[in-house]
């Protein structure tokens, strides 16, 4: 794994940060399975050298943001009335009585390879901070993938439930950012 030397900010005009959330429950035959975009996100990476686990890497999410970008399953098709209603969810679950907002600085880059590894470190949300492990893959020479399950009710979140629970979304949410390097903007 290789990472450009120096300062360098990432975030929607070179890369995507997408949250997919499952079903659950008794009902969940009715509920959509979500694929849902962070559309305003920036992260720092600060590579000293040539030596990629001596990177440090900080990124913050506003969660305002987020867009419903696909639905799947349901007894019916997701409308857009249905992704206005659980765009308006979220932020109600998420916001802490300020902006819904989360964070991540790593504490550690442990390279697998030529062509992974992972970027431990803490996630902040919801007014919670907890340890997390980013797993780490090349797409190309400058292209990145990085992955992470992040649970729930770790923040102090209870997970969405409709219809007396028979409907429920599951505890963990996969997290995956894509980003590409090469088109990377220099830090300030």
């Amino acid at each position: 794994m290789t990472v450009p030397t120096g300062r360098i900010r990432v975030g929607p005009d070179c890369g995507r940060m997408l949250l997919r959330t499952k079903r659950d429950g008794f009902a969940a035959r009715a509920g959509h399975d979500l694929t849902i975009e962070v559309t305003q996100w920036d992260a720092e990476i600060d590579s000293p050298g040539d030596d990629p686990t001596a990177a440090a890497i900080t990124a913050r999410l506003d969660l305002d943001s987020v867009e419903i970008r696909e639905g799947t399953g349901g007894a019916l098709p997701l409308t857009d009335s249905d992704r206005r209603q659980i765009k308006e969810t979220a932020r109600r679950i998420l916001n802490t009585g300020g902006a819904a907002s989360a964070t991540f600085e790593s504490s550690s880059v442990i390279t697998a390879g030529q062509t992974g590894g992972g970027i431990e470190g803490t996630v902040t949300l919801h007014g919670t901070s907890r340890p997390v492990r980013l797993e780490v893959s090349q797409l190309g020479p400058s292209e990145y993938r990085a992955t992470a399950s992040v649970r729930q009710s770790e923040f102090g979140i209870k997970p969405y439930t409709a219809f007396l629970g028979a409907l429920k979304l599951r505890d963990a949410v996969e997290v995956a950012v894509e980003v590409d390097l090469s088109r990377a903007n220099p830090a300030r």
